[in-house]
């Protein structure tokens, strides 16, 4: 059970890591529609974004449903929550990285100083 949520979730983030792939989901989110309708934007063959589909189908991302003559293509949403969780629990890790920058940046952050070298900016203590 472990080992297929975590490559479930691998599959996920492997659909996701593709700009296309997202910009798929984002148009379909909406409303579902057919594979012409969502290659219509996009400067590449039929063939090519049914890979794209055929990539976010197996990660769960989309469903696929036959209306009439036509199969539309649907967001999944249910599919990202794994994907959710997983970065919520890192969410608390990262936040607490940028509070305590936040805190250090306010701290040293006087007029004139240059906090990346250490420097205090007072060229007269230079001498």
């Amino acid at each position: 059970m472990v080992e297929s949520s975590v490559a479930a979730l691998d599959c996920v983030f492997h659909a996701l890591s593709d700009a296309t792939r997202r910009a798929i989901l984002r148009d379909v989110t909406l409303e579902a529609k057919t594979v012409g309708e969502i290659a219509e934007p996009y400067s590449m063959s039929l063939a090519a974004v049914s890979k794209h589909l055929q990539v976010l189908e197996r990660a769960e991302l989309i469903r696929r449903e036959k209306k009439g003559n036509y199969r539309m293509v649907r967001l999944n949403a249910d599919a990202l929550r794994a994907a959710q969780a997983w970065l919520t629990y890192y969410e608390t890790f990262w936040t607490g990285r940028l509070d305590a920058l936040q805190s250090y940046l306010e701290a040293a952050g006087t007029p004139g100083e240059d906090v990346r070298n250490g420097n205090s900016g007072d060229e007269s203590a230079e001498g």
